[in-house]
């Protein structure tokens, strides 16, 4: 039986429902694709980007809680962050890619 997305610390429920409308439904199926990939699945599916929300989720994977990333580490995970975005916003052109950059795109 699958693990509950919401078994890995700092996911509730609304970031469940979220992975799984991006087609990842288990705490083990996230964990297999690792943060980076599971954030660029959850942007392809259409779901808003949204720092503190994937730094929770790399915090979460690695069993710590969403506001220990502090210093250099959250600004080396923002890095990361803005090149996922960046890269899921490539196919977006017109007033999805306006909406997209100032984070109100509605999910797909």
């Amino acid at each position: 039986m699958a693990t509950p997305v919401t078994s890995i610390p700092n996911l509730g429920p609304a970031t469940a429902e979220g992975f799984e409308r991006a087609g990842i439904g288990s705490a083990e199926a996230l964990r297999a694709l690792g943060a980076d990939a599971a954030y660029a699945q959850w942007l392809a599916a259409g779901e808003p980007a949204h720092f503190i929300g994937y730094y929770a989720l790399v915090m979460g994977l690695q069993g710590r809680p969403w506001n220990d990333c502090k210093g250099a580490e959250k600004d080396a995970l923002k890095l990361r962050f803005d090149a996922l975005k960046a890269s899921a916003s490539r196919n977006l052109t017109g007033i999805e890619a306006m909406l997209d950059e100032i984070g109100v795109r509605a999910p797909r």
